[in-house]
């Protein structure tokens, strides 16, 4: 078993929520599979879980505007990074709807 099951250290200013008590506790079997079929060890597969977790829980207009900027240090220009920028969520594990070229402008602007 694992030690604490319900604490995730902080990953980039995230942590798992503690679970209400009684409700099914959803790290620990993650933990157990990772620990299980990667070779990890437990500290590292919390870590692992940790950077997921955080990953996908960055809201879109903060993915927006972050991806807008790496982009755009790159040399890209808006129409392409604004593009980019859409295909990119829609591929997300959990999209947000579809946003168009105007209202991802709006959220990198204003």
């Amino acid at each position: 078993m694992l030690r604490d099951e319900r604490r995730i250290p902080q990953i980039v200013g995230v942590t798992v929520p503690r679970r209400a008590v009684g409700a099914p506790d959803p790290v620990t079997p993650l933990l157990q599979h990772l620990v299980a079929t990667t070779g990890l060890d437990e500290a590292e597969a919390r870590r692992v879980v940790g950077d997921v977790v955080a990953f996908h829980r960055e809201g879109v207009d903060d993915y927006v505007r972050r991806r807008h900027a790496a982009l755009q240090a790159r040399g890209l220009r808006n129409p392409e990074i604004f593009t980019r920028v859409a295909a990119e969520l829609a591929e997300r594990v959990v999209a947000p709807p579809t946003l168009s070229e105007r209202q991802l402008r709006r959220i990198v602007y204003g």
